[in-house]
């Protein structure tokens, strides 16, 4: 494609609805149409362009081929709502006025049986009134069509609204940025997994000459970590059944690791995904407003969850004279820093969570605290339903599998208390939960709550 024809194409991305567009003022030859189908790019009649329903590497690619540039969409996602749902709304007017139509048809047919006149068998006009009979039943079910088309078409036109109305949604995007952070961390798990295992073959390279040399060359090539495997992917033959059947040397296997690992860790593909889910993290979150700055005391444990959520591998935050420091077994995602630790002191990294759009997250609750008492029975929270309480020391309770002893909350929800299974209930019935009472453990005062009941308590 040369420079001339990108005057004739206009290509454009929308990161409201992560799609590429392409406006053709020509009509596209076979073999660049055949292209744009390979990449999924599909035609929109109306709208008269191609539109592909995902950025892509190649899908970019291929429009800057064809216009050179790619520009942002000029319509937003809930103009192009209105448009649609207004084209749905012209297609229900022309339903209703078709319906009406066909009915007056019908009715006017129909005047010529209005009196009660019977069709008159073998008399010279009852071929007539056969016909004119058919002719008003076809019109009476086109109205009917017609007017179940109204309804869809009013249906459809209202969806478009509610739909573009709930990808602006703050809840939807919310949604939507947890997915991309997913994304994210799976884009750089590859590249954490190319640098551990560049790592782990090049520190085996150095031990060429050893007499354990091959021995752990044809080990690795068949070890899978938790992350990947070791070494690449061949679909005719695997690396370690080449070093069994000594296609390969040693030494030249750990090479084509090396080499692959090299690239892999360094992958322009694997980058360019990485900036775009970047790009499109950075326009959702402006969508919601401002990211707030956390103003509570920084720790180590909340770097750590911050790097984690960006694709860090086995982030490690310590304090240091000046803040803190993050290192990695492998190098850090580029958008934290180039190498395997970054040093800030804490102002800087609260600077570098708002301009990656980081929140920290309200701490969780904590759950109700297990207490320990005397009851006859306590009632738990999901139902009205008593447990009777039996007594045990801390050892026969640990006894018990786990599958059969937990705790439940109180009907209160202030507290929780230990249960477990119990073969011979009091009443006499088989198997059933019960409370537990620690006879060796501290014992708690006995809350004030409808949940307890202590008649007849046993000491």
């Amino acid at each position: 494609m040369t420079n001339d024809n990108h005057d004739f194409y206009t290509a454009t991305y929308s990161a409201e609805d992560n799609k590429l567009r392409i406006y053709a003022d020509v009509r596209l030859d076979d073999e660049t149409y055949s292209r744009a189908k390979e990449l999924g790019f599909k035609w929109a009649r109306i709208q008269g362009l191609f539109v592909a329903p995902k950025w892509t590497p190649a899908r970019e690619d291929f429009c800057i081929e064809l216009a050179g540039t790619i520009e942002a969409e000029k319509t937003t996602v809930v103009e192009r709502a209105e448009a649609k749902a207004q084209r749905l709304d012209y297609l229900a007017y022309k339903r209703s006025h078709q319906s009406d139509a066909y009915l007056q048809a019908a009715n006017r047919i129909s005047q010529r049986f209005e009196n009660g006149q019977p069709i008159l068998v073998g008399h010279h006009s009852e071929r007539k009134a056969r016909k004119d009979q058919e002719k008003m039943q076809r019109a009476m079910d086109q109205a009917v069509k017609a007017h179940n088309a109204v309804s869809y078409w009013q249906y459809r036109a209202e969806g478009v609204e509610r739909h573009a109305n709930r990808k602006a949604d703050p809840g939807v995007r919310a949604r939507r940025i947890k997915t991309l952070l997913a994304e994210l961390r799976d884009r750089q798990r590859d590249i954490n997994h190319a640098n551990i295992c560049l790592d782990l073959w090049e520190k085996l390279k150095a031990q060429h000459g050893s007499t354990e040399f091959d021995e752990k060359v044809k080990m690795y090539a068949g070890c899978r970590l938790k992350s990947g495997s070791m070494a690449p992917y061949y679909r005719d033959e695997s690396l370690w059944d080449q070093l069994g059947n000594g296609t390969i040397g040693s030494l030249e296997a750990v090479d084509k690791c090396i080499d692959f690992h090299k690239y892999q860790s360094q992958n322009p593909y694997t980058f360019r995904w990485i900036n775009h889910i970047l790009n499109r993290l950075a326009f959702e979150r402006s969508e919601l407003g401002a990211i707030n700055r956390y103003d509570g005391s920084l720790t180590a444990v909340i770097l750590q969850g911050f790097a984690r959520e960006n694709g860090a591998d086995k982030p490690k935050a310590v304090k240091t004279a000046i803040g803190f420091k993050l290192t990695s077994p492998v190098p850090l995602p580029l958008h934290f820093a180039e190498g395997k630790e970054l040093e800030l002191t804490n102002d800087q990294w609260l600077d570098l969570m708002v301009l990656i759009g980081y929140e920290v997250p309200a701490p969780k609750p904590k759950p109700a605290p297990i207490l320990n008492f005397r009851a006859k029975s306590i009632k738990s929270y999901n139902s009205s339903h008593e447990y009777p309480q039996v007594s045990m020391t801390k050892s026969e309770y640990n006894a018990i599998h786990n599958d059969y002893r937990g705790v439940r909350t109180s009907y209160c929800n202030t507290f929780r208390f230990r249960v477990c299974m119990q073969h011979a209930l009091a009443n006499g019935s088989g198997y059933g939960l019960v409370s537990v009472f620690l006879t060796d453990s501290k014992e708690n005062p006995t809350p004030e709550s409808k949940a307890v009941i202590t008649e007849a308590v046993e000491v």
